[in-house]
């Protein structure tokens, strides 16, 4: 695995926020190893694994389709078990970091119920979790209110846009405050101009809650705008091809994309995923 860091301009790394060394990771995984088994045969998904993510860290998962992005964040989230190795969440077993309401969700389809209004999907995890009603009508009305949706608490998802959907899903997954968010290329269906928009709501989140994010996306310059870190993957079996530290300054405006720094990290992640 390279380890790489992204220091296009020297001035930069004053700029950069520092993250220290002692301070805990939110995320680790050790080792980890995937097969499915399926009537064709086995499918080895990931191979030998490892990657630690620090608390409040942006990080995103970079490599063509089929590399196991996906079936990290499900190894992650406890949707599946590993083969081989170990996942840890704040230092503690996955199933423990669930009940714990450690962890957030959020898919490239919002996976909203068409039947309920916004207010009411946001409740739903919460109401899983039973909370109080007070309670919950508080949460639900901070998570809108913070994705901004305020205004449309009893559309149904029919009724908004592609972009409005995806906030409502943000909403959903920060309603009961988790620890980690794990974001399955949540942009990926939408159009250019709501993508953008889309990422730029999602830094102004992240900066207000400060979330540890593990972020999948295809997107070079996604993952550029967005990251700490872009974690870059090998084709199948996916295997950690380099760690590309971002050390471009925060806060970012769009324009950035234009700077000749922003250029040359999307030019060596190019190059990196070229090697594989």
């Amino acid at each position: 695995m390279t380890l790489i860091e992204a220091n296009p301009v020297a001035s930069l790394r004053d700029k950069a926020t520092k993250v220290s060394a002692v301070e805990a990771s939110d995320i680790a995984l050790n080792g980890i190893s995937k097969v499915f088994t399926t009537r064709r045969g086995d499918i080895h998904a990931l191979d030998d694994v490892t990657l630690s993510i620090r608390r409040k860290e942006f990080v995103c998962l970079l490599g063509p389709s089929g590399c196991g992005k996906s079936t990290i964040l499900a190894l992650i989230a406890g949707l599946a078990k590993p083969s081989e190795g170990s996942v840890t969440v704040d230092g503690r077993s996955v199933d423990v970091a669930r009940r714990n309401r450690r962890i957030g969700l959020v898919f490239q389809d919002a996976v909203l119920l068409p039947w309920r209004t916004a207010s009411e999907n946001v409740s739903l995890p919460l109401e899983v979790l039973k909370i109080p009603r007070q309670e919950r009508n508080d949460r639900i009305k901070a998570a809108l209110a913070l994705v901004g949706l305020i205004g449309f608490e009893r559309r149904f998802p029919h009724e908004l846009s592609g972009g409005m959907r995806q906030r409502l899903g943000i909403a959903r997954a920060l309603s009961f405050d988790p620890h980690v968010l794990l974001m399955d290329e949540p942009f990926g269906a939408l159009d250019a101009i709501t993508r953008d928009n889309m990422s730029v709501e999602l830094l102004r989140i992240w900066e207000h809650r400060q979330k540890t994010v593990l972020f999948v996306t295809h997107s070079i310059s996604e993952a550029v705008y967005l990251s700490d870190r872009v974690v870059v993957m090998t084709p199948r079996p996916g295997r950690i091809a380099g760690v590309v530290k971002n050390l471009l300054p925060r806060p970012r405006p769009l324009h950035i994309r234009d700077s000749s720094e922003f250029i040359s990290l999307s030019r060596q992640l190019r190059d990196l995923l070229g090697a594989e």
